[in-house]
């Protein structure tokens, strides 16, 4: 069980960090193990937290630097993940909620889609005035859902700060790294505090989540934002996919 957890970890943290929705992987796969759908949420928590400082260090070594702006966006999430890790621990998904959210995907993928053959040069950030507080804004309803559920909330961090920022989808990823580690903290308290942890198999799937999530890091930085926005594309469909159809991802593993 040590390996399996580690090794879907590794492949986890790597989508993670590139995109997001490595709980794709992560979460059926606890719960194929044994967990009800609440507590392998709270225990997903503990891998995705110990994997972003992972995720930091190796953006860092790069020499990509996101502070402070990536502490005030954290703030911002952590305190919208706190509403929605409440939500998370009493309930789970709702299907029409799943629904809606599949449509908005696939929306975004044709965004992306049409964006990637658009040439787009970002001259500038835009995280001064009006657009620091929309991004704000943003990153509190974000960690709502981050807090809530944990798959796809690395994708809508990297969206939120390419098309309202201009901020390159590398430097979105270090950013991102950062402000995980902000909601998580929160989130985290009120699973714990729930019991909806299991801490021997989180900290199990976090060695694998880490590894991948420093080697994926470093990589991505010298691959560039094509590396970034096709691994989008493709967590984005996978994603919508899932959240429509369930039922197909029920016995994945």
């Amino acid at each position: 069980m040590n390996y399996i957890l580690i090794l879907v970890g590794f492949i986890a943290g790597i989508i993670n960090t590139i995109a997001g929705g490595g709980s794709l992987l992560t979460l059926p796969m606890l719960i194929f193990l044994g967990l009800p759908p609440s507590i392998a949420n709270g225990t997903n928590r503990v891998a995705i937290l110990i994997q972003n400082f992972f995720s930091t260090a190796g953006f860092k070594s790069k020499g990509v630097n996101t502070f402070p702006f990536s502490i005030w966006v954290g703030v911002s999430a952590l305190f919208g993940a706190v509403v929605g890790a409440y939500l998370g621990a009493i309930y789970f998904k709702d299907d029409i909620f799943n629904k809606i959210l599949a449509v908005v995907m696939v929306l975004v993928v044709f965004y992306m889609l049409f964006k990637s053959k658009t040439k787009v040069t970002i001259d500038y950030e835009r995280i001064e005035g009006k657009y620091f507080w929309l991004l704000i804004i943003a990153f509190f309803f974000i960690g709502i859902y981050g807090g809530f559920i944990q798959a796809g909330t690395g994708i809508f961090i990297i969206l939120a700060l390419n098309s309202i920022g201009k901020i390159s989808l590398v430097k979105s990823n270090a950013i991102k790294a950062v402000v995980v580690i902000f909601y998580t903290l929160s989130a985290l308290v009120i699973y714990a505090y729930n019991d909806k942890i299991n801490y021997t198999m989180g900290l199990t799937l976090a060695i694998g989540n880490s590894a991948g999530a420093w080697f994926a890091s470093r990589y991505s930085v010298g691959k560039g934002d094509n590396l970034v926005r096709w691994f989008l594309i493709v967590m984005l469909i996978i994603m919508s996919v899932k959240l429509w159809f369930p039922e197909m991802f029920k016995f994945a593993f």
